[in-house]
């Protein structure tokens, strides 16, 4: 018998493949079980779970969730609404556990159908963190988050742009279970699914239909990538055959990214669908057109449960440099805009949005700069809660 150099190596690298396909492979069945999506018009008391993260996310969070018992006051004391803290994603009880999400937070979670949730740390190589995976990537995968949905939008630049970032998927999925073969290869994986695929494109298709616009533009790299983002690009392909008042184009991701600076082009972009790392990176440039990403906010969303959160990070160096009161509530506050929508309350969403755009564009009595020569996180949530009350109808 021939012996193969590395056999052992080999071995052990598929074994832990292996084991990754059959996890996979069942997510392809409970995909396609899992149907329906929730009715919140239909739910005795709709639980709206706050949860602020580490680092700046609980300054944020906080203001936030003030921000929204002033809009959701009337509910609350009805019992239609219920506001539920859940403390414990913080980076020391997650290490602490050596998990993730630790379980009774997860259990805590999943009593909730929307969570507003502050940024939280991942550690990165040469952090004084475990090389614990992202609890955001977790909970996407544990309460099945498939759409991560992010508008960037500024009128006078003709921008109008919707994201539809597939979630649970891509470079993503199991992005801390790559195999060091030896100590000259290292493998990571990138997962596409059919019923994944078909999900996140309908969702775009459907936004685009019911918000009339006429234009969706799939983003992948499939002239390389050729297995999987060919997959997501063929299959998104034939969900939008279904649509055909909707124009379809198909971008490559590097040249996407040029595009988005493209004074010419970049009007003419209105709903984009696009694999989970790609859809990460180019959501991050166009938030820079807004203003960075600390004014934008983005859904996460499933069929059962929707979280809503801010693009950025928790901004350790803040906390250790004393200036977390000073963090910039804006993307919190976006979200909690996309949170109010999605659980029925238009009316309240149009009218924070307003407020938000008077706060930030057009009045600017205050400026948040993130140091002592702005406003704090608490005096601007404040100031937004002041426009308010011209906003609302």
């Amino acid at each position: 018998m021939k012996v193969i150099k590395y056999q052992k190596e080999i071995e052990e690298a598929t074994k832990k493949f292996v084991s990754l396909l059959e996890k996979q492979l069942g997510r392809c069945d409970r995909m396609k079980e899992d149907k329906d999506f929730v009715v919140y018009s239909a739910l005795d008391t709709i639980r709206i779970g706050v949860c602020g993260g580490d680092g700046i996310g609980p300054y944020i969070t906080k203001e936030a969730a003030r921000v929204l018992a002033d809009l959701l006051k009337e509910e609350v004391e009805k019992g239609k609404v219920e506001f539920v803290p859940i403390d414990g994603l913080t980076i020391e009880n997650r290490v602490a556990c050596n998990q993730a999400i630790p379980d009774d937070v997860l259990a805590e979670l999943k009593t909730c159908h929307v969570i507003l949730k502050g940024p939280t740390t991942t550690p990165r190589a040469g952090d004084p963190w475990p090389n614990i995976e992202s609890a955001n990537v977790a909970m996407r995968k544990e309460l099945d988050l498939f759409a991560n949905v992010r508008p960037v939008k500024v009128p006078d630049k003709g921008i109008d742009w919707i994201f539809f970032r597939e979630n649970t998927e891509g470079s993503y999925a199991v992005g801390s279970q790559g195999v060091n073969v030896t100590d000259d290869l290292a493998i990571d994986f990138v997962v596409t699914t059919s019923e994944g695929t078909d999900r996140i494109a309908r969702l775009a298709y459907e936004y685009a239909r019911a918000n009339g616009k006429n234009h969706v533009a799939i983003v992948t790299k499939a002239n390389v990538v050729k297995t999987t983002d060919g997959k997501f690009l063929d299959r998104s392909k034939n969900i939008a055959a279904e649509y055909p008042e909707i124009r379809t184009t198909d971008w490559y991701i590097d040249i996407m990214t040029a595009k988005l600076v493209d004074e010419k082009r970049r009007t003419d972009f209105q709903v984009m669908v696009l694999p989970n790392l790609y859809g990460d990176i180019l959501t991050d440039e166009a938030a820079e057109f807004q203003g960075g990403v600390g004014t934008a906010g983005s859904a996460n969303l499933g069929k059962k449960y929707a979280m809503f959160e801010a693009i950025h990070g928790s901004a350790p160096r803040m906390v250790e440099e004393g200036r977390a009161q000073y963090a910039d509530p804006c993307s919190m506050l976006r979200a909690s805009v996309m949170l109010l929508s999605h659980i029925g309350y238009q009316e309240k969403a149009n009218a924070l949005e307003r407020a938000l755009d008077i706060c930030m564009f057009e009045n600017k009595r205050l400026t948040i700069t993130g140091r002592e020569n702005g406003a704090t996180t608490h005096a601007f949530a404040d100031y937004v809660r002041e426009t308010l009350q011209t906003t609302i109808k």
